[in-house]
Protein backbone atom coordinates (compact mmCIF):
# COMPACT_ATOMS: atom_id res chain seq x y z
CA UNK A 1 0.00 0.00 0.00
CA UNK A 2 1.02 3.76 0.41
CA UNK A 3 3.68 5.02 2.75
CA UNK A 4 2.49 5.75 5.92
CA UNK A 5 2.80 9.47 5.96
CA UNK A 6 1.77 12.61 8.00
CA UNK A 7 1.55 16.31 6.78
CA UNK A 8 1.30 18.97 9.02
CA UNK A 9 1.27 22.76 7.67
CA UNK A 10 0.04 26.15 7.55
CA UNK A 11 -1.07 28.29 4.44
CA UNK A 12 -1.42 31.91 3.43
CA UNK A 13 -3.25 32.88 0.71
CA UNK A 14 -4.59 35.73 -1.97
CA UNK A 15 -7.78 36.23 -3.49
CA UNK A 16 -9.35 38.32 -6.11
CA UNK A 17 -13.25 38.14 -6.50
CA UNK A 18 -14.31 39.56 -9.27
CA UNK A 19 -17.80 38.62 -9.46
CA UNK A 20 -17.96 36.08 -12.07
CA UNK A 21 -14.27 34.62 -11.50
CA UNK A 22 -12.56 33.91 -8.64
CA UNK A 23 -8.30 33.53 -8.61
CA UNK A 24 -6.51 31.94 -5.73
CA UNK A 25 -2.79 32.16 -4.93
CA UNK A 26 -1.81 30.20 -2.03
CA UNK A 27 1.46 29.31 -0.35
CA UNK A 28 1.77 26.82 2.36
CA UNK A 29 4.54 25.17 4.07
CA UNK A 30 4.95 22.61 6.48
CA UNK A 31 6.30 19.34 7.69
CA UNK A 32 6.45 15.65 5.98
CA UNK A 33 7.24 12.88 8.56
CA UNK A 34 7.46 12.07 12.16
CA UNK A 35 7.96 16.03 13.30
CA UNK A 36 4.30 15.59 11.95
CA UNK A 37 3.03 14.22 15.05
CA UNK A 38 0.60 11.96 12.73
CA UNK A 39 1.51 8.72 14.57
CA UNK A 40 0.79 9.80 18.11
CA UNK A 41 -2.39 11.66 16.57
CA UNK A 42 -3.48 8.61 15.08
CA UNK A 43 -3.01 6.07 18.13
CA UNK A 44 -4.98 8.71 20.21
CA UNK A 45 -8.12 8.18 18.08
CA UNK A 46 -7.84 4.77 17.74
CA UNK A 47 -7.06 4.40 20.91
CA UNK A 48 -10.10 6.74 22.31
CA UNK A 49 -12.16 4.87 19.49
CA UNK A 50 -11.31 1.61 20.56
CA UNK A 51 -10.16 1.10 16.84
CA UNK A 52 -6.96 -2.05 15.54
CA UNK A 53 -4.13 0.09 16.49
CA UNK A 54 -1.77 1.24 13.57
CA UNK A 55 1.31 -1.16 13.21
CA UNK A 56 3.02 0.95 9.67
CA UNK A 57 4.51 4.02 11.45
CA UNK A 58 7.77 2.30 12.14
CA UNK A 59 8.29 2.85 8.58
CA UNK A 60 7.26 6.00 7.34
CA UNK A 61 8.44 8.97 5.67
CA UNK A 62 11.54 10.15 6.94
CA UNK A 63 11.14 13.76 7.89
CA UNK A 64 11.02 16.60 5.38
CA UNK A 65 10.05 20.24 5.01
CA UNK A 66 7.35 20.80 2.55
CA UNK A 67 6.69 23.90 0.33
CA UNK A 68 4.23 24.27 -2.29
CA UNK A 69 2.73 27.06 -4.14
CA UNK A 70 -0.92 26.49 -5.64
CA UNK A 71 -2.56 28.89 -7.85
CA UNK A 72 -6.79 28.36 -8.82
CA UNK A 73 -8.79 30.21 -11.45
CA UNK A 74 -12.59 29.63 -11.23
CA UNK A 75 -15.48 31.29 -13.37
CA UNK A 76 -19.13 31.10 -11.90
CA UNK A 77 -22.45 32.07 -14.35
CA UNK A 78 -25.41 31.94 -11.67
CA UNK A 79 -29.10 31.04 -13.21
CA UNK A 80 -31.93 32.87 -10.27
CA UNK A 81 -35.30 31.35 -10.29
CA UNK A 82 -38.48 33.59 -9.73
CA UNK A 83 -40.20 33.24 -7.28
CA UNK A 84 -38.35 31.34 -4.49
CA UNK A 85 -34.89 33.12 -5.24
CA UNK A 86 -33.18 29.77 -5.74
CA UNK A 87 -30.48 29.38 -7.82
CA UNK A 88 -28.38 27.20 -10.39
CA UNK A 89 -24.61 27.53 -11.71
CA UNK A 90 -21.88 25.73 -13.34
CA UNK A 91 -18.13 26.80 -11.65
CA UNK A 92 -15.62 25.27 -14.48
CA UNK A 93 -11.53 25.57 -12.58
CA UNK A 94 -8.48 25.33 -13.26
CA UNK A 95 -5.43 25.05 -11.47
CA UNK A 96 -2.11 23.85 -10.09
CA UNK A 97 0.69 23.36 -7.78
CA UNK A 98 4.56 23.38 -7.78
CA UNK A 99 6.35 21.98 -4.82
CA UNK A 100 8.20 19.21 -3.47
CA UNK A 101 4.82 17.67 -2.08
CA UNK A 102 2.57 18.02 -4.77
CA UNK A 103 3.16 18.83 -8.68
CA UNK A 104 0.32 18.42 -10.59
CA UNK A 105 -2.05 20.20 -13.03
CA UNK A 106 -5.76 20.19 -12.89
CA UNK A 107 -9.12 20.63 -14.59
CA UNK A 108 -12.60 20.46 -12.96
CA UNK A 109 -16.22 22.05 -12.95
CA UNK A 110 -18.60 22.31 -10.11
CA UNK A 111 -22.71 22.55 -10.49
CA UNK A 112 -24.60 23.70 -7.27
CA UNK A 113 -28.39 24.22 -6.66
CA UNK A 114 -29.69 26.26 -4.02
CA UNK A 115 -30.27 29.80 -2.46
CA UNK A 116 -27.79 32.58 -1.41
CA UNK A 117 -25.34 30.91 -4.31
CA UNK A 118 -23.28 34.30 -4.45
CA UNK A 119 -22.16 33.60 -0.94
CA UNK A 120 -19.22 31.71 -2.31
CA UNK A 121 -17.32 29.57 -4.73
CA UNK A 122 -18.17 26.14 -2.98
CA UNK A 123 -17.13 24.30 0.12
CA UNK A 124 -13.35 23.66 1.08
CA UNK A 125 -11.82 20.20 0.59
CA UNK A 126 -8.83 18.56 1.74
CA UNK A 127 -6.48 19.19 -1.11
CA UNK A 128 -5.33 18.00 -3.86
CA UNK A 129 -9.26 17.34 -4.30
CA UNK A 130 -11.49 19.12 -5.79
CA UNK A 131 -10.75 23.39 -5.29
CA UNK A 132 -13.02 24.93 -3.46
CA UNK A 133 -13.48 27.84 -1.75
CA UNK A 134 -11.80 28.92 1.61
CA UNK A 135 -14.06 32.22 1.93
CA UNK A 136 -17.69 33.18 2.19
CA UNK A 137 -19.47 36.31 2.73
CA UNK A 138 -23.04 35.84 2.95
CA UNK A 139 -25.87 38.01 1.18
CA UNK A 140 -28.84 36.20 3.63
CA UNK A 141 -29.18 35.35 7.06
CA UNK A 142 -29.75 31.53 6.12
CA UNK A 143 -28.96 30.06 2.64
CA UNK A 144 -28.15 26.45 1.20
CA UNK A 145 -26.94 24.42 -1.77
CA UNK A 146 -26.39 20.97 -3.13
CA UNK A 147 -23.48 20.54 -5.22
CA UNK A 148 -21.76 18.07 -7.38
CA UNK A 149 -18.49 18.06 -9.84
CA UNK A 150 -15.60 16.29 -11.27
CA UNK A 151 -12.35 16.85 -11.61
CA UNK A 152 -9.32 15.41 -13.40
CA UNK A 153 -5.49 15.98 -12.79
CA UNK A 154 -1.88 15.04 -14.20
CA UNK A 155 0.48 14.15 -11.55
CA UNK A 156 4.06 14.91 -11.84
CA UNK A 157 5.41 14.45 -8.24
CA UNK A 158 3.34 13.40 -4.84
CA UNK A 159 5.27 12.68 -2.24
CA UNK A 160 2.78 10.78 -0.24
CA UNK A 161 3.44 7.99 -3.39
CA UNK A 162 6.76 8.69 -4.58
CA UNK A 163 8.44 8.95 -1.15
CA UNK A 164 10.85 11.48 0.27
CA UNK A 165 12.40 14.00 -2.64
CA UNK A 166 16.14 13.84 -0.96
CA UNK A 167 16.59 10.50 0.11
CA UNK A 168 15.60 7.04 -0.27
CA UNK A 169 12.08 6.06 1.30
CA UNK A 170 9.16 4.11 1.23
CA UNK A 171 7.21 4.18 -2.68
CA UNK A 172 4.70 2.79 -4.68
CA UNK A 173 4.47 3.54 -8.85
CA UNK A 174 2.13 6.71 -9.13
CA UNK A 175 -0.61 6.80 -11.74
CA UNK A 176 0.19 9.66 -13.94
CA UNK A 177 -3.53 10.49 -14.43
CA UNK A 178 -6.21 10.38 -11.69
CA UNK A 179 -9.55 11.61 -11.48
CA UNK A 180 -12.42 12.41 -8.77
CA UNK A 181 -16.18 13.29 -8.01
CA UNK A 182 -17.88 15.06 -5.11
CA UNK A 183 -21.06 15.52 -3.91
CA UNK A 184 -22.74 17.04 -0.79
CA UNK A 185 -24.15 20.01 0.65
CA UNK A 186 -23.54 23.10 2.11
CA UNK A 187 -25.43 25.12 4.73
CA UNK A 188 -24.92 28.99 5.75
CA UNK A 189 -26.23 30.95 8.72
CA UNK A 190 -25.07 34.50 9.02
CA UNK A 191 -21.38 34.21 9.84
CA UNK A 192 -21.10 30.30 9.82
CA UNK A 193 -20.77 27.82 7.12
CA UNK A 194 -21.52 24.00 7.36
CA UNK A 195 -21.10 21.48 5.47
CA UNK A 196 -20.47 17.87 3.78
CA UNK A 197 -18.48 16.18 1.24
CA UNK A 198 -18.34 13.09 -0.01
CA UNK A 199 -15.32 12.85 -2.69
CA UNK A 200 -14.33 9.89 -4.47
CA UNK A 201 -10.93 9.48 -6.24
CA UNK A 202 -9.87 7.00 -9.07
CA UNK A 203 -6.48 4.84 -8.10
CA UNK A 204 -3.61 6.71 -7.63
CA UNK A 205 -1.00 4.27 -7.57
CA UNK A 206 -0.63 0.79 -9.47
CA UNK A 207 -1.50 -1.70 -7.24
CA UNK A 208 -3.97 -0.09 -5.21
CA UNK A 209 -6.76 -2.44 -4.88
CA UNK A 210 -9.80 -0.29 -4.46
CA UNK A 211 -10.63 2.90 -5.17
CA UNK A 212 -10.58 5.98 -2.64
CA UNK A 213 -13.83 7.31 -1.26
CA UNK A 214 -13.85 10.03 2.05
CA UNK A 215 -16.06 12.25 3.59
CA UNK A 216 -15.11 15.63 4.77
CA UNK A 217 -17.23 17.99 7.30
CA UNK A 218 -15.99 21.10 7.45
CA UNK A 219 -17.19 24.35 9.98
CA UNK A 220 -15.87 27.71 8.91
CA UNK A 221 -16.76 30.88 11.01
CA UNK A 222 -16.43 34.15 9.24
CA UNK A 223 -14.73 37.41 11.05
Amino acid sequence: DRPYAGWLYGSVGMIADRGDRLDNLQLTVGMVGPASKAAQTQKFVHRITDSPQPNGWSNQLDNELGVELTYERKWRGIHEFTPFGWGFDVTPSIGGSVGNVHTHASVGAVARFGYDLPSDYGPPLIRPSLPGSDFFVPNQTIGWYLFAGFEGRAVAHNIFLDGNTFRNSHSVDKEPLVGGLQAGIAFTFNDVRLAYTQVFNSREFEGQPHNDSYGALTVSLRF
